[in-house]
């Protein structure tokens, strides 16, 4: 908005140029105006009484929520199971319940009114990466990552090895490992025992297993259990940090859960009790943000179907209530039916997700 004196300053400027020979409508230009405000100023007494938009009385809007409905999103906001968690994971775990306050940005604008927008947990603040993608997922146990990430002890100079097998699909661990040790031995043994725990040998197709180019990954060891099985082996390109970016993304959501001993573990059994419960927790209780904030373990036992179907219908109630309050569709519950890892063309992904939905 331009105030009184500025718009008469301009205007004396711009008949001045005009005076001097000047097009009305160039001079407008370069007093940075157009022609119609020029022309709306001088019918509307603009000259005269200025811009009134920012004394005018506006009415509240009829759809708008009631302070008991405000307060009612703060409260749930500052409960202390949702204290570390942000509006986009406390809307879907709300909605499980059956329960709808209001939109995850309108928990974010009343957060914000409320002074409360402090990124919560112990990470930093998310920041814009390019997606991952090579191997395609449509259902459980066709992509498997892997990978080993160090757990420090409380006696300096000492770590413990964590192993753990991330389905692609449905981003349930479904295996793990705490050892002392750094060994091929330990990641093949894993494999064989996830393999069984997953029924590896009655499906037609094996999965294919991500990795990263460690030694003990690609280890003899590690290549002859793979070939047992009938796993395929993949590895991520020389010098390409991220190709194996869901379980670097997962070993960062491990070390930033605000149990995780800052100071290390105390023993190899206090390492593998803190990584049962952390896989526990990832597998059951989280909402993950990439699967439309259902669980792994629901995820991979073809439960987020129903889950976000639930979802879907609870929103459109809600609109239906107050039809007002929504400017376009509700959320997109849809399940994510195709998950890529490093993907060579995006019209590769473009056809699989197209031959999913036509069957």
């Amino acid at each position: 908005m331009i105030g009184l004196e500025d718009r008469r300053m301009k205007v004396r400027n711009i008949e001045a140029a005009q005076r001097a020979g000047a097009r009305l409508d160039a001079a407008c230009k370069v007093a940075g105006i157009t022609l119609r405000t020029l022309q709306r100023w001088r019918r509307e007494d603009g000259l005269v009484r200025g811009d009134l938009r920012p004394a005018t009385l506006r009415p509240r809007p009829a759809h708008a929520l009631t302070e008991a409905e405000r307060r009612a999103v703060l409260q749930v906001a500052n409960e202390a199971r949702f204290a570390d968690l942000p509006p986009a994971r406390i809307v879907p775990m709300l909605a499980d319940e059956g329960v709808y306050l209001a939109s995850e940005s309108t928990f974010h604008r009343l957060l914000r009114e409320a002074g409360q927008t402090t990124h919560r947990g112990r990470a930093k603040a998310p920041t814009a990466s390019r997606p991952p993608s090579t191997h395609i997922a449509t259902a459980p146990r066709q992509v498997w990552c892997w990978d080993m990430t160090y757990l420090p002890a409380t006696v300096a100079g000492r770590w413990f090895h964590l192993y753990l097998i991330l389905d692609l699909y449905s981003r349930k661990i479904v295996g793990w490992e705490v050892h002392e040790t750094d060994a091929a031995e330990h990641a093949a043994h894993l494999v064989r025992r996830t393999a069984l725990a997953e029924g590896i040998a009655a499906l037609a197709d094996k999965p294919v297993l991500h990795g990263d180019n460690g030694a003990t990954l690609k280890a003899t060891t590690v290549l002859a259990m793979l070939h047992w099985l009938g796993i395929k082996p993949s590895y991520s390109r020389p010098r390409v940090s991220d190709d194996n970016a869901y379980a670097e993304a997962l070993f960062r959501t491990a070390k930033y859960r605000p149990e995780f001993p800052a100071r290390g573990f105390a023993d190899l059994e206090a390492a593998r009790s803190w990584a049962s419960s952390f896989v526990h927790w990832y597998n059951v209780e989280h909402r993950h943000s990439g699967i439309r904030y259902v669980s792994p373990a629901q995820r991979h036992a073809g439960e987020d179907h129903a889950i976000l179907a639930a979802r879907h219908a609870l929103y459109a109630n809600a609109r239906a209530r107050h039809p007002a309050r929504w400017t376009g569709n509700t959320r997109d519950w849809s399940p994510i039916t195709v998950v890529t890892l490093n993907p060579e063309r995006e019209a590769v992904v473009a056809m699989e997700a197209k031959q999913q939905r036509a069957a």
